[in-house]
């Protein structure tokens, strides 16, 4: 939808622009003044491309981040499972519990969290998780060293959970300055291909349309990338949903 609504907006607000100027300015397209255009178009487009790139490169990596920290905490949540059966029926059964409510509160908690909140269900859930690994009393080594490992593992998920809340917290997208940047650049990119000089209107036409296309999908990567936990190519709580199936499977 985004991307749609950029392509049609750029494209469409850039030919009423070109058609303006083809119209206003009919010596434009005589295209006396191409070889000086040849010779900037090609910089002002490397440029482009390079602060794209740059920014694209960048923004995956905060993607790939919060996809690490996902899979940390679902991983830690997983390991937390598979250290049920060392512990009595009952110890089990509570654990089992406890560790389910909180994989489907942080699920139910994602679209608050992706911006950094939290909700006290995940939060409670979370407590009563430490309360019930807190009051298991080990009756022999097995069940020490598994609970050693557990408590280890619930460190380690309670500590994924919080770099996951302060990344979707802090990472809030490109500052303004850059995006003025992105703008400027972008800007003169169509401004270059709306002023090339040529007779035949529907080959400058199918020219500035392409670049327009080509600036709008850019523009739509860098938007879907600025922001880790939100948009179609953001992390998602699939991890946690793993969690909540392996804790629903039949024993």
């Amino acid at each position: 939808m985004l991307l749609a609504a950029l392509v049609v907006g750029i494209a469409g607000g850039t030919a009423v622009v070109q058609a303006f100027v083809r119209h206003s300015f009919p010596r434009l397209r005589q295209g006396r003044h191409n070889e000086v255009a040849q010779f900037i178009f090609p910089v002002v487009g490397l440029v482009y491309g390079f602060l794209i790139g740059f920014m694209v490169l960048s923004l995956w990596g905060q993607v790939n981040s919060a996809d690490q920290m996902t899979r940390a905490e679902g991983a830690a949540a997983v390991q937390l499972a598979r250290g049920l059966h060392g512990f009595g029926t009952a110890e089990s059964t509570r654990i089992r519990q406890s560790l389910l409510e909180y994989a489907r509160a942080a699920t139910a908690e994602w679209p608050r969290a992706a911006v950094g909140r939290t909700t006290p269900e995940a939060e409670n859930a979370l407590n009563r998780l430490y309360g019930t690994y807190e009051e298991i009393k080990p009756r022999n080594d097995i069940q020490r060293a598994v609970l050693t490992g557990s408590l280890a593992s619930l460190r380690d998920l309670t500590g994924a959970r919080t770099q996951r809340l302060l990344a979707a917290r802090s990472n809030t997208g490109p500052p303004a300055s850059l995006w003025m940047v992105i703008f400027l650049n972008t800007g003169l990119v169509l401004g270059f291909s709306i002023i090339f000089g040529t007779e035949q209107a529907r080959m400058h036409y199918g020219m500035v349309a392409a670049v327009s296309v080509l600036v709008a999908a850019n523009l739509f990567l860098v938007t879907e990338l600025a922001y880790p936990f939100l948009g179609e190519l953001s992390s998602s709580p699939e991890p946690l949903h793993a969690v909540i199936q392996v804790l629903s499977s039949p024993q």
